[in-house]
């Protein structure tokens, strides 16, 4: 990895490229990131930075945390992400991750929590097609055959049923970088990204690139 920052999801609108391309894209508030802590292959046996981002009231972080920043010298942040780049040891502790260190035109794997849709059947979850809606079914909405007959006799490991949709990690790769603006710390990131509005994203080198 050699470009990493965290962002916020904004929203999404359109823009047009300097070519008149009708483009749409996600807005993402892009730091200013803040290296907390340096990590060093002698003292720690690898080489990463620890940046943080979103500014936080001190009274909400505890003690430990706040000597961890008052070392830093840098105020108590909201959010803390570790990234293993391969010039971390150019980065010193108190410097800033902007929203320029991409450019438009830079390929990135954009990473965040999705939407949480509770509880749901197989039929949301996994496109599963529903039973006969006449009044003689009795199985309109339901999981449909659980396993085999009598061999093997159990419901087999793996089998798609109603539970938990959504509120997971998901990656999206090779997004396009459409326009980064440091001085507003925007970046426009062409398509959708994971999450609803205003959830933590990392975004970093493409690993596909």
């Amino acid at each position: 990895m050699k470009k990493a920052i965290m962002a916020k999801k904004v929203g999404m609108t359109q823009v047009f490229t300097d070519n008149g391309v009708f483009v749409p894209v996600t807005v993402l508030e892009a730091g200013p990131c803040v290296v907390v802590q340096k990590k060093t292959v002698e003292n720690d046996g690898y080489a990463a930075i620890q940046v943080g981002y979103t500014e936080i009231r001190e009274k909400l972080v505890n003690k430990p945390e706040k000597g961890h920043f008052d070392k830093a010298g840098v105020t108590a942040k909201r959010y803390l992400k570790e990234f293993r780049l391969e010039d971390a040891e150019n980065y010193e502790v108190g410097a800033e991750i902007k929203a320029d260190v991409f450019a438009a035109g830079d390929k990135v794997d954009v990473s965040g929590i999705t939407k949480g849709k509770g509880f749901q059947s197989t039929i949301k979850r996994y496109n599963a097609q529903r039973g006969p809606m006449g009044h003689g079914s009795k199985s309109h909405r339901v999981v449909g055959s659980m396993s085999s007959g009598t061999t093997p006799g159990r419901v087999k490991k793996g089998k798609k049923m109603p539970g938990h949709m959504g509120h997971i990690n998901v990656t999206i790769q090779n997004l396009e970088i459409v326009r980064a603006d440091a001085e507003k710390n925007i970046i426009l990131v062409k398509g959708a990204v994971p999450g609803p509005k205003g959830s933590i994203l990392v975004i970093k080198d493409s690993v596909k690139a």
